[in-house]
C-alpha cells in the first residue's frame, strides 16, 4: 500500500504512540486528523507538528461522539483512506478483587472500534486503496496479571482484526494490526513504560509494514513473544508475568 498523499484519521493521537504515528505520515506527506478527548492536549500536539494537522475534540467511549466523527469524515474528508484505531484505556488492577473499570476499558478499546469502524467503512470502500489499522498489543497473545482487562480487550481486538480481514479480502481495503511491546509513554507510566521502546519506533514499523503490505505487525519484542507463544502458551504467560511470579 501507499504511505504517502493518504487521508489519515488517527484516534487517540495526541500524544505517545498516536501522536508518533501523526508525525511519521505527516513526514511522508500525507493529509492528517487526529482525535482525543482533551482539547489541551490536542492544541499542544497541533503546536508540535507544526499546525500541519486537523485536530477534532472526540471522545471514542461516547456514541454521540462517533457518529457526530464519521460524519465529520463524510463531510470534511471524503477522500479519507486510512483509519488507525489507536485510542485506549487501561486500569492497573489485582482481578482477584473486582474489576470496577472493566466496562470502560472494553468499550474505549474494543467496542469504539468496531463502530466506529463500521460507520466509516462504506466511506473507506469507495477509495481505490483504503486502510484500517488496529493498534493492539503484545498483550493479545498472553495477558499482564497487572492489566488485565485491557489484555482482553486487546485479545478481543486482535480476533475482530483477523475476521474482518477475512471479510473485506476482496475489497479495495486492507486490514493491518499493529502489536506494540511496551513503549515509553505516558499512557504506560504506571507499568513501567519507561524501560519500553520509543514510540517513533513504533510508527516506522507501521509505515513500513504497510509499505509492504504486511498485515500482523510485530513490533520489536512482540516478535519473540509471539515466537515463545507459538511453542509454549505457559512460557509465554510467565515471560510476561516474570515479575509477579
Amino acid at each position: 500500500m501507499k504511505t504517502t498523499k493518504n487521508t489519515v484519521l488517527i484516534t487517540g493521537g495526541s500524544a505517545g504512540i498516536g501522536l508518533s504515528i501523526a508525525e511519521a505520515f505527516l513526514a511522508a506527506d500525507n493529509e492528517v486528523i487526529i482525535t482525543g478527548r482533551d482539547a489541551e492536549r490536542l492544541a499542544e500536539a497541533k503546536r508540535r507538528l507544526g499546525g500541519r494537522v486537523t485536530t477534532i475534540v472526540s471522545d471514542v467511549s461516547r456514541h454521540s461522539d462517533l457518529q457526530n466523527l464519521a460524519e465529520r469524515m463524510r463531510k470534511d474528508f471524503p477522500g479519507l483512506n486510512v483509519l488507525v484505531n489507536n485510542a485506549g484505556t487501561a486500569y492497573v488492577y489485582d482481578p482477584a478483587k473486582g474489576a470496577e473499570n472493566a466496562g470502560e476499558e472494553m468499550q474505549t478499546n474494543y467496542l469504539s472500534v468496531i463502530e466506529l469502524t463500521e460507520y466509516l467503512l462504506p466511506l473507506l470502500k469507495q477509495q481505490p486503496e483504503a486502510a484500517v489499522v488496529n493498534v493492539t498489543s503484545v498483550l493479545a497473545f498472553t495477558p499482564s496479571l497487572t492489566i488485565p482487562t485491557y489484555s482482553a480487550s486487546k485479545a478481543a481486538l486482535h480476533s475482530f482484526t483477523q475476521a474482518l480481514r477475512l471479510t473485506l479480502r476482496n475489497s479495495t481495503v486492507k486490514v493491518f494490526e499493529l502489536m506494540p511491546p511496551l513503549v515509553n509513554t505516558d499512557f504506560s507510566k504506571m507499568i513501567g513504560g519507561d524501560k519500553g521502546i520509543a514510540p517513533g519506533v513504533v510508527a516506522d514499523h507501521l509505515l513500513k509494514a504497510l509499505e509492504n503490505d504486511t498485515y500482523e505487525i510485530h513490533v520489536a519484542g512482540t516478535a519473540d513473544v509471539y515466537r515463545l507463544y507459538l511453542s509454549s502458551p505457559e512460557n509465554a504467560l510467565h515471560a510476561i508475568n516474570a515479575a509477579r511470579l
